[in-house]
């Protein structure tokens, strides 16, 4: 196991492609595993970084509590055993709020910043849908919220289910949500949890110095879009971008239009090769700095041991 500052451990970690790294930082129970459609997309322009949050996966049994702070803390000891300074960071939902915790106390590592369905984690910005209140078992009358003894076994397959709106998807995640917590394990789904409960963000936002994206589904049940307005208001240099239709899980159910939006923003001011399986994207132009390289190298895999 390879020590960092603060406490931290290098997280089980792959890394695919080659040009400027985009970390990539899944959301609740989620593993590296479960960004494919997005690496396949993107890993022919960026070196792109996948990893297990800490609780999860390859990183179930990193030492130490599980908290936002850890996995900030975590993420950046990835970044600097892999050498990089810099780079661009996608947080997905849980993910999405380490990645605002990182552009607000480390801006000096952020190149550019994507929220993909998550919140600020303040009352104003709360976004938690009825369903997901429900599910969680938690007040609806505006009261004292806590996630502290939730059952995390017991609430996966209604949070699952709500995170997706095709019945294809909800009919596949029903039978597997189970699995999934017990692939992930008690232990580390509640940890993770009562982590995204113990942190705020909301008023801090106007330090993020990073141009940034936000982006989320129409019609996302656990998480309303209205708290991804809240963060693109309170961002200085945010922009919105609302997938219409989109679940919580629009990065798997619209992964084309999802990985587009990504690709676009990412592309703004550089120059960015065009694909074949991306018809709409734009041909490379002289004198514009260069944001990622095409190719793809072999994929490197590290777990702790």
């Amino acid at each position: 196991m390879e020590r960092a500052h603060g406490g931290s451990a290098i997280p089980s970690y792959r890394v695919d492609g080659k040009g400027q790294p985009l970390v990539l930082i899944m959301g609740l129970g989620g593993r590296k595993e479960d960004w494919r459609p997005q690496v396949r997309a993107f890993k022919r322009y960026f070196r792109v970084i996948t990893f297990d949050n800490r609780g999860v996966g390859g990183s179930s049994r990193l030492p130490g509590q599980i908290t936002i702070e850890a996995m900030v803390g975590d993420t950046l000891a990835l970044l600097d055993h892999l050498g990089i300074d810099r780079a661009h960071i996608l947080g997905y939902s849980l993910g999405g709020i380490v990645a605002q915790e990182i552009a607000i106390r480390y801006p000096e590592r952020v190149n550019k910043l994507i929220l993909a369905s998550t919140v600020a984690v303040g009352d104003e910005s709360d976004g938690s849908t009825e369903g997901l209140q429900k599910a969680l078992g938690l007040k609806q009358d505006g009261g004292q919220q806590s996630l502290e003894g939730v059952d995390a076994r017991r609430i996966m397959p209604a949070v699952t289910d709500l995170a997706f709106n095709r019945w294809q998807y909800r009919l596949i995640v029903r039978f597997l949500a189970l699995l999934l917590a017990q692939r992930v394990g008690l232990e580390g789904l509640t940890g993770q949890f009562q982590a995204a409960a113990d942190v705020n963000t909301l008023d801090r936002l106007d330090s993020i110095e990073a141009t940034t994206l936000v982006l989320t589904g129409t019609d996302d049940r656990l998480v309303d879009a209205s708290a991804s307005r809240v963060l693109a208001s309170r961002i200085p240099r945010a922009k919105l971008v609302m997938i219409e239709g989109g679940s919580h899980s629009v990065a798997i159910e619209m992964r084309r239009r999802f990985n587009q939006a990504v690709l676009d923003f990412l592309r703004e001011g550089c120059r960015l090769p065009s694909s074949p399986s991306l018809p709409n994207a734009r041909t490379n132009t002289k004198g514009t700095p260069r944001c990622g390289s095409p190719g793809v190298t072999r994929p490197h895999v590290a777990t702790p041991r």
